[in-house]
């Protein structure tokens, strides 16, 4: 799918059972994204398909396809997005690169990939696999970190540039998690900016979070930082997105605080960076 040809998602939010008809009532959505573990393609929530009968694009967002890990992707977990993306006639699903289990063993966490040649060709052939077992084109997502590997030899941008290149991929660009690689990591989110193919943007996370001990967690929970609109504001500034998202999974807070939120991002995206 060449740049010209990504569809225009517009503004967005999360959608969550426990805040459906939230969802359904806010000012200015124009696009939700669902969990894709959190529904059943054969039965889905009557809030989504009401969503879907007022046009509203629905994208599955999977959690725990692991294409960052050493083993191929679940058929199961594959024939799953594929389903779900049916179902809600998307456009796209995206996934996460990163890490979820090994021999069986779940991790419990969305945990970084070592940023190695060795990696990024096993990366490689695992993204080429479920490429070819969807019906949608497929966008994967910059993780939050709390570590790095010690053997790392490619920045996360530099990673995911090289895969792009390989393999056609989209990209999800989250800022709060390019937030967090800054304060975590000390990896400048500009910089990382600068250095991915924003011409293979599908879309946009942005969501709040928490500091802890000089660490910052990702925890969706929270109103949006500054600092983190101020990302979402350099990322505008080098390409147009196509969507922007925000997320927000727990705590839930007024219907009037989210429109509030939605309200922020929408400015955040028209901001001149300082």
């Amino acid at each position: 799918m060449a740049a010209a040809e990504l569809p225009r998602l517009g503004l967005g939010i999360g959608w969550r059972a426990e805040i459906d008809l939230t969802v359904e009532r806010l000012p200015g959505v124009e696009f939700v994204e669902v969990v894709a573990e959190h529904i059943r393609p054969a039965r889905l929530p009557e809030s989504l398909r009401v969503l879907r009968g007022r046009g509203v694009p629905v994208v599955p967002h999977g959690v725990g396809l692991g294409v960052g890990g050493a083993e191929p992707p679940s058929p199961a977990r594959l024939s799953h997005l594929a389903e779900c993306a049916l179902a809600l006639d998307s456009p796209l699903v995206s996934e996460h690169l990163a890490f979820v289990r090994a021999g069986g063993v779940e991790a419990g966490h969305l945990l970084p990939v070592p940023r190695t040649r060795e990696a990024l060709d096993v990366v490689t052939e695992n993204v080429r696999r479920a490429q070819d077992a969807l019906p949608v084109p497929l966008a994967l997502e910059n993780v939050a970190a709390l570590f790095g590997w010690p053997d790392d030899e490619l920045t996360d941008a530099e990673f995911l540039a090289e895969l792009v290149e390989r393999t056609g991929v989209l990209l999800l660009v989250d800022v709060a998690n390019l937030y967090t690689n800054q304060v975590n990591l000390g990896l400048s989110a500009v910089e990382a900016l600068d250095r991915l193919p924003l011409s293979r943007l599908a879309y946009v996370h942005v969501a709040g979070g928490e500091e802890h001990g000089g660490l910052w967690h990702d925890t969706h929970t929270a109103t949006v930082p500054e600092a983190i609109l101020d990302v979402l504001a350099e990322l505008c500034a080098r390409a147009a997105p196509p969507g922007v998202l925000l997320e927000w999974d727990d705590a839930y807070p007024s219907d009037a605080a989210l429109a509030a939120e939605l309200s922020r991002v929408a400015a955040a995206m028209t901001r001149i960076p300082s």
